[in-house]
């Protein structure tokens, strides 16, 4: 985990998300590229387009951007930290992809807004997009989170064997992260298997590969999120990992269940894997 990028608006969410990323830097000896998007009308950046006269307030929010940034690396946790200033114009959502792209980064990190999570996530907002569209794994981060060390790491899964890619990515994470992989099944009324039905189901989706690196949980619950959410209360789980469809994102992936409260309702870090 050499290359971690994360995009920040300067919103105290944004520093709960670079304060894990800048833990996580110093474990693995990596880098930071810390990404503000400077959303600024076309006409003031495109003298093409008549803006020319408008540049120098471009300018000005660059340099205000600047001057946050040196803010920030003038805090303490940022300490020894290599970390890469990036500021760029573009639509947030683009930009993100291209400089995580480019720059070769092997995770984002990214704060929620607030006690509701991800409610405006789930309306179109750019985090949004990122979760969904993101090749590379998106975590997720609501709370401060003085030590993140994960111990224990549930990834849930619908066992679906079209998506067993999924299985190999969560374990390659937690393998990095030092974390006990939970594999976990959530078994609700109107989706009923009996635990030997679950059984063989999980059985086919791992395959017939060592799997000691992970414990399997079959789990019943009301709905798949709720679930997910008790289990990981019950494990006091560090973690809590969930793949994701580009065109339908997060809404639609358990057969149409599991919806945007598994993370408004979470006060633990997710992340996402693209499917």
């Amino acid at each position: 985990m050499k290359n971690i990028l994360v995009p920040t608006d300067f919103s105290d969410q944004a520093e709960k998300a670079l304060k894990v990323a800048a833990q996580l830097a110093k474990k693995f000896d990596g880098e930071i590229y810390l990404l503000h998007m400077l959303e600024l009308p076309l006409q003031l950046i495109d003298p093409v387009g008549g803006g020319s006269q408008n540049i120098p307030e471009a300018i000005f929010f660059m340099k205000l951007a600047h001057q946050r940034f040196a803010k920030i690396m003038k805090e303490p946790y940022l300490k020894d930290i290599k970390v890469h200033e990036v500021v760029e114009f573009h639509r947030a959502f683009d930009g993100i992809m291209e400089i995580g792209k480019e720059k070769n980064c092997d995770l984002i990190v990214m704060g929620s807004h607030g006690a509701s999570g991800f409610q405006e996530m789930f309306i179109g907002s750019n985090t949004e997009k990122v979760v969904r569209h993101s090749e590379i794994p998106v975590l997720v981060i609501k709370n401060e989170i003085p030590d993140f060390k994960i111990q224990n790491f549930i990834f849930a899964t619908d066992a679906n064997p079209k998506h067993k890619e999924l299985l190999a990515k969560a374990r390659n994470f937690a393998k990095t992260m030092g974390a006990k992989l939970h594999l976990l099944f959530v078994n609700t009324p109107n989706d009923f298997l009996t635990s030997k039905e679950a059984q063989q189901r999980l059985e086919k989706y791992m395959g017939n590969t060592d799997h000691k690196d992970l414990e399997v949980h079959i789990y019943n619950d009301v709905s798949v999120e709720q679930g997910i959410l008790n289990f990981a209360k019950k494990l006091d789980a560090g973690l809590i990992g969930i793949g994701t469809h580009g065109r339908k994102g997060l809404a639609h992936f358990f057969n149409g269940s599991i919806s945007e409260d598994l993370v408004n309702h979470s006060n633990r870090p997710v992340v996402t894997f693209k499917i």
